[in-house]
């Protein structure tokens, strides 16, 4: 796959929407499987099967995130203002469910450490290597933490990346994966106790997802990209995913899964680019990237506080009931997360981002060498003014 440069407005890119919703599905299943909630051995095996590696579903979004946010930047655009955008996005969504938290510990009379809550308030959880501060209140909110450094540095950043020499863009997507492996051995220089949490918290060592998709998103920006079409990138996704969850070892399968997370969202960026279908930008898939960010905040707190109410927790639900409250939980989940994302993130992401007289048009992009022979970028299909009417940011 050749990607030719972009034209001068970049394009809206609906199935890196759609691919959020993976993401967050992956995310989901993980924990299913994690809090035990189906209670039948056989059932539990397909499950872990299936979701083993979930847990990289964040590692998915990371990278999603360093690429949508590249390629959606409005060169020229304030610092602060690109700051006031994104927090605009993620800030209410959890302030909500912060509450929401505080009240159901409340209920159950958990004990909540102050300066716990304090960080995870203004999300700083993720820089605390102490357990009960980084994983608090709403457990999932520290990866809102890390997106929020990712935030204050990619402003800085960006300028020096759009000079860049091309070169310089494929080190950055070839360092990062050994880098990531890298993570496995350089957590013996840590004390026990902090290991996960510099492997799996510590944004400096989450960076490397996002500046992966950083890096991606420029080359695919100038047209300098070069990797597999959608199909075979998927087929590399699928196969890569199942070689890891039977019979490759922890410390390897993150970096692998990112090369091959990576290797998908590229490919669907180009098939979105030059007009070709993908099942990502079908409008139900776009519908639920967009609550993605809604559903991933609830699902926790959902799962928890209905498995405490039933006193499941821990020992999980038997029979065919365990598979049922699985799928009753993602329905539910939906619900409230659709309800989230039509009251509360869609309309302050209105009220307190910048106003769109501030908003800076995007620059015509530096002229880069185009690929052999002409290549021609087709008009965006329905599915993308679709997206752009119902994503304001």
């Amino acid at each position: 796959m050749t990607a030719a440069p972009i034209p001068a407005r970049p394009v809206r890119l609906p199935s890196l929407t759609g691919l959020r919703w993976i993401a967050a599905l992956l995310v989901f299943g993980f924990h299913v499987g994690t809090m035990r909630i189906v209670a039948e051995p056989d059932y539990q095996v397909v499950i872990g099967k299936l979701f083993a590696l979930g847990l990289s579903g964040v590692e998915f979004f990371f990278i999603l995130s360093g690429f949508v946010l590249v390629w959606s930047y409005r060169d020229g655009e304030p610092g602060r203002t690109f700051l006031r955008r994104r927090l605009a996005k993620i800030y209410p969504n959890h302030l909500v469910t912060f509450v929401l938290a505080l009240a159901i510990a409340s209920w159950f009379a958990d004990p909540v450490a102050p300066w716990a809550a304090l960080g995870n308030l203004v999300l700083v959880q993720a820089w605390i290597p102490l357990d009960g501060y980084f994983y608090s209140v709403n457990n999932v909110s520290w990866s809102l933490s890390c997106e929020l450094a990712f935030y204050l540095c990619l402003p800085l950043v960006l300028p020096h990346l759009r000079r860049a020499r091309t070169g310089l863009l494929w080190a950055v997507v070839v360092a990062a994966p050994l880098l990531i492996l890298a993570l496995w051995p350089g957590q013996l220089l840590m004390p026990e106790e902090n290991r996960w949490w510099f492997t799996q918290i510590f944004p400096v060592a989450r960076s490397l997802e996002f500046w992966m998709g950083v890096a991606a998103a420029e080359l695919l920006r100038r047209g300098r990209w070069r990797g597999p079409n959608l199909t075979l990138a998927t087929l590399l996704f699928v196969a890569t995913w199942v070689v890891a969850a039977q019979w490759i070892r922890a410390e390897f399968w993150a970096a692998l899964l990112a090369v091959a997370y990576l290797l998908v969202i590229t490919a669907a960026a180009d098939a979105d680019l030059h007009g070709r279908r993908t099942p990502w930008r079908t409008r139900p898939m776009v519908w639920l990237g967009e609550v993605s960010f809604a559903f991933y905040l609830v699902h926790v707190l959902v799962m928890t506080t209905v498995l405490r109410l039933t006193g499941n927790w821990g020992s999980g639900l038997p029979g065919w009931r365990g598979p049922l409250f699985a799928l009753a939980f993602l329905l539910v989940n939906l619900l409230l997360a659709a309800a989230l994302h039509r009251w509360v993130e869609l309309p302050m992401m209105r009220r307190l981002g910048p106003p769109r007289r501030a908003r800076v048009p995007a620059a015509v992009a530096p002229p880069v060498p185009a690929p052999a022979g002409p290549v021609a970028l087709p008009t965006p299909r329905r599915p993308v003014e679709y997206a752009r009417r119902r994503d304001p940011g």
